[in-house]
């Protein structure tokens, strides 16, 4: 669920440019998705993580309520946006560019709050990780970072193909199975997702969840009736 200007958003390949609106506030997304059977939520802060604001009210009001836990990750990049994140009521957070320009505020981080906390979230293009939402390369191989966090201690990864985010055209396997042949612990994935063949894909792969957006909003998939309880578990 990604949040922009307030609203539940969709982005095309990561464009903040170029947003789908599919609810005009959060929390009405949040309790769509909640009714429909989710057990866990997936929220990114698009206007933090692209350096255009932050949606802090919205997701305060979302974790209000809300019964179900939820991940929050977008534009955290120091010990007091974890602590914002967790004041907003988010029951993990996520680090993204952090991870590449901070590695001590990942040692931090996990040392605070524990590895089940936190965990960290490669969005990556061409192989290569991304950064400051998703619009400059760091110039990092995502297996090389994944390697890398792990032995820092982070054991729950998130893993996003930038160049199928947002498309519906389905996953790209090589970049997946790159990430999951480099990376030993629990590991999600999105990027693409188009229908349950993909979840079908992911399974095979050895991917332990699946980040799913688009496919949800525009009734390629069903959360009550595609989605395995193994995808949907956090």
């Amino acid at each position: 669920m990604d949040i922009q200007g307030g609203r539940a958003v969709r982005l095309w390949r990561g464009d903040p440019d170029l947003p789908t609106a599919y609810f005009p506030s959060a929390r009405e997304a949040a309790l769509h998705w909640q009714e429909q059977g989710a057990s866990w939520l997936h929220v990114v802060d698009l206007d933090a993580a692209t350096g255009r604001g932050g949606n802090t009210e919205a997701v305060a009001e979302l974790a209000g309520a809300l019964r179900i836990p939820f991940e929050l990750g977008g534009g955290i990049r120091s010990l007091e946006g974890l602590e914002r994140a967790f004041g907003c009521g988010a029951a993990r957070a996520v680090l993204g560019t952090a991870a590449i320009r901070q590695p001590e505020l990942v040692d931090r981080a996990l040392s605070r709050y524990g590895a089940e906390r936190v965990s960290v979230s490669i969005d990556a293009a061409g192989g290569l990780a991304l950064v400051s939402g998703w619009a400059e390369s760091g110039k990092v191989p995502a297996t090389t970072l994944a390697r890398a966090l792990w032995e820092q201690g982070v054991r729950i990864l998130i893993f996003t193909d930038v160049t199928r985010d947002g498309t519906l055209r389905g996953t790209d396997p090589k970049p997946v199975q790159e990430v999951r042949a480099a990376w030993p612990g629990v590991l999600w994935a999105g990027g693409g997702v188009a229908g349950p063949q993909d979840l079908e894909l992911l399974g095979r792969l050895g991917v332990d969840a699946a980040i799913v957006g688009r496919a949800l909003y525009e009734g390629a998939l069903r959360l009550t009736e595609d989605l395995s309880e193994r995808t949907r578990r956090p």
